[in-house]
């Protein structure tokens, strides 16, 4: 006879939520029911111990996660490693150029612009480079519009020459190649900003990663096409804005130029007039002391009153209105003035 049972397996609701019993339990046939009856043979391939068996590895597996939550939580807690970022006082490495992409092409403006300056260095080497990018600007907003348009036809030509160049090099195995090391460039560049992370043993939160790591918009692909086709659209706005500004520019800084001429000029006739106003004020303070001198033994009519530097302007004027007043009476004094001022003309 086989020996009576000595330990009972707890019932698997009794299970507490520990590291001991979360531990794989013993490999062999597992039961969270023994028999109560002691002495009892056990039958290790019964239906109901089979299906007790699943039963507690089932529960065991329900509290397994929340062991592995709570060494998550420790290992949030400990202080997480400083995030890479960019060194101060360092210059930020600009990406290299494709030498093998074809050349961009020009705007109309900057055709014009570059014809114009060779020529306005050549006749004029001593002018400044931001005075030639002025007169450059103020020729093209003055330039007719049969001239400007033929410009225009040129960078039109020379984009659609672009854009097949582009098309028949992103065939190409260079760029290919390039692109290649572009993405693996910006994942560096990443992961050193990142910096490193203790990133948990989640199969979902793997993903999520994984899903983020990738570029939005990956290349070769019609969406990419687009993207650079909407990209290439606003970069052309944006350079018939900058277009518009700058023949603004050129036509402010004409209107300003203008302005200052006309100030210049108002400058130099007040500066004439001023100086004409002196002329006239010496001329007229000499005419004054000659009048004063030679007047000075001639009194007004009916006073005793004789002219002085300072009262020769009211003198002048009594003696005008009596000499108008009594004409008759006033024949002799008009003869001495008559003489006195022939003296002055003389």
């Amino acid at each position: 006879m086989m020996e009576s049972a000595t330990t009972v397996v707890p019932p698997c609701g009794d299970i507490e939520d520990t590291k001991e019993n979360i531990d794989p339990p013993f490999p062999g046939p597992q039961v969270c029911d023994l028999s109560k009856a002691h002495g009892t043979p056990h039958a290790p391939n019964t239906q109901q111990e089979d299906q007790d068996h699943q039963l507690q590895q089932q529960q065991v597996a329900e509290h397994q996660p929340l062991s592995e939550g709570g060494e998550l939580r420790q290992e949030e807690e400990q202080p997480r490693p400083r995030r890479g970022g960019w060194t101060k006082g360092r210059k930020k490495k600009r990406s290299p150029r494709d030498n093998n992409a074809p050349k961009a092409p020009l705007t109309g403006y900057v055709r014009f612009m570059n014809e114009r300056r060779e020529k306005l260095r050549a006749e004029r080497p001593d002018v400044p480079f931001p005075e030639i990018t002025r007169i450059v600007g103020s020729e093209w907003s003055k330039l007719p519009s049969h001239e400007k348009q033929r410009y225009l036809d040129e960078a039109d030509r020379d984009k659609e020459r672009y854009t097949k160049e582009l098309q028949q090099y992103q065939k190409t195995e260079a760029f290919r190649s390039y692109s290649r090391k572009s993405q693996n460039r910006q994942k560096g560049r990443q992961q050193r900003q990142e910096g490193p992370r203790t990133i948990p043993s989640d199969p979902e939160k793997e993903s999520v990663l994984k899903e983020r790591s990738v570029f939005d918009i990956p290349i070769f692909t019609e969406e990419f096409l687009n993207h650079s086709k909407a990209r290439e659209t606003e970069l052309r706005q944006l350079r018939k804005s900058n277009m518009e500004y700058e023949e603004r520019n050129a036509a402010l800084q004409k209107h300003v130029e203008s302005m200052r001429s006309a100030v210049q000029r108002l400058e130099a006739e007040l500066q004439q007039e001023q100086g004409r106003n002196t002329l006239l004020q010496q001329h007229l303070q000499n005419v004054r002391q000659t009048l004063t001198h030679c007047l000075r033994s001639v009194p007004i009519p009916g006073t005793a009153e004789t002219p002085t530097l300072e009262t020769i302007d009211s003198y002048m004027s009594r003696l005008q209105s009596a000499v108008l007043t009594h004409p008759k009476e006033s024949e002799a004094l008009i003869s001495g003035v008559r003489e006195v001022l022939s003296q002055l003309e003389g």
